[in-house]
């Protein structure tokens, strides 16, 4: 039997959700999954330099394969990898891969980038033969078949909304706003790790009265002019040059399309309401302001800088010998036939592991490492706010291989197939870090 790699598996069944015959936007809920999947293809068994301080990323792999066509243009495919390389605001090797992916997913060029790259024997030798999904016959042919599928793919892809790579393949609300020529804008700024805030908006203001930013948002870049890694005064100074002229300004959310937090801005939100406590973040603008935050009670919380979700706790049941996600479906009713009274708790999903507390009473039901978890999925019947995930009934016990399930019920269906994405991109991520 061939042996088989569970990355590309879940490549796969990501790549079949990804699209239904429509265009893929930035709110496909499962482009970020597909991306990070494809990142950790290249990075697995990619080997790092014995003497060199620098660590090695995929971005520096598609670096070397820059060439020229038989006229000597720039190829097409030089031509992703040199506006990646000139993008300013980019910062990590990261991002740039990260863009990269972005821009060939639009240009339906991956095929050709991977086919390049396998092509070029002093790159591909970076990798190791044992590891690499690269270096395997095996493993290399599905994978450039699930390329081939992606490369059939329509994307519309917001390519300058791409300061927040380095960080996250999450990006946050960004849009443009054209302000006309006026003699103060009147923002009131703060320059924190490279990025320029809006602490507050000057009564009388244009930005007052019209009301298109909000403290907690960021200035990402003025008439094409990106303030990526600004220092301090950098805004006021491409301001006062631009001063009576029309304004286009790029606006970066400090809310999620959700409507709540911006996960990798919780930190820095954090840190600016300790310099300033004062701080009052924004109202909700444009089409965020019908979201999340009219509900009645709250979804969400912050602990130690991370997002918690509140959720219900609905209880779990043992299910044998098999944790597949097969038997997700049919594990779920288990759970509710009991008919348990739900509990109110915080899920919070660490690096490592996820932990379940009673909100109240602050008690922990329990903790698990996103190895341990076998499977994780939403219910397909009736509720669809209701996920769950299986793992070992004993885990403390290594000779145990039965498997319970455990079912919770969250505020929302969006927030539900977040929450559920997140887990598998966690049990990715660990899994992957481990082996390689």
């Amino acid at each position: 039997m061939a042996p088989k790699d569970p990355l590309l598996g879940t490549l796969k069944l990501c790549v079949q959700n990804l699209s239904n015959g429509e265009m893929v936007s930035d709110t496909n809920l499962h482009l970020a999954s597909c991306c990070q999947l494809l990142e950790l293809v290249l990075r697995k068994g990619l080997q790092q330099p014995v003497l060199s301080l620098v660590h090695r990323d995929y971005w520096q792999c598609f670096e070397q394969l820059t060439h020229h066509d038989a006229c000597g243009r720039l190829s097409a495919l030089s031509l992703i990898v040199e506006q990646t390389r000139v993008c300013r605001k980019l910062l990590s090797a990261q991002g740039r891969g990260r863009y990269l992916l972005r821009l060939a997913l639009i240009r339906k060029a991956l095929p050709q980038l991977i086919t390049h790259l396998l092509h070029t024997p002093r790159v591909l030798e970076w990798y190791s033969p044992a590891m690499s999904i690269l270096r395997n016959e095996e493993f290399v042919e599905p994978f450039m078949s699930l390329l081939l599928v992606l490369s059939h793919m329509e994307f519309k892809l917001d390519m300058e909304n791409c300061s927040f790579l380095d960080e996250s393949w999450l990006l946050p609300v960004c849009e443009t706003y054209e302000v006309v020529p006026c003699r103060e804008v009147g923002l009131v700024l703060r320059y924190l790790s490279g990025r320029v805030f809006v602490l507050d908006l000057m009564p009388g203001s244009q930005a007052h009265v019209d009301k298109f930013i909000s403290p907690g948002d960021i200035i990402d870049e003025i008439n094409g002019t990106s303030l990526r890694n600004s220092k301090n005064g950098q805004a006021g100074v491409v301001l006062s040059r631009l001063k009576g002229c029309p304004l286009s300004i790029g606006v970066l959310r400090w809310r999620a399309q959700d409507g709540t937090v911006y996960r990798p801005l919780v930190k820095l939100l954090q840190a600016l309401r300790m310099e300033d406590p004062t701080l009052r973040l924004g109202p909700a603008t444009s089409q965020q302001s019908a979201t999340k935050d009219q509900r009645n009670s709250p979804s969400q919380c912050l602990k130690e800088g991370r997002i918690v979700y509140i959720v219900q706790f609905l209880g779990k049941a043992d299910i044998g010998m098999f944790g597949g996600k097969e038997v997700l479906q049919h594990a779920i009713p288990q759970v509710l036939q009991k008919n348990l009274p739900s509990k109110e708790v915080l899920l919070d999903m660490k690096e490592t592991h996820l932990t379940c507390t009673e909100r109240i009473s602050k008690s922990k039901l329990f903790e698990h490492h996103y190895p341990e978890i076998s499977c994780v999925g939403r219910f397909g019947q009736a509720d669809y706010k209701i996920f769950a995930f299986c793992t070992a009934n004993s885990p403390e016990h290594p000779q145990s291989t039965g498997f319970c399930c455990v079912a919770l019920r969250a505020s929302t269906i969006k927030e539900c197939e977040e929450i559920v994405c997140r887990i598998g991109e966690e049990q990715l991520r660990t899994l992957y870090t481990s082996n390689s």
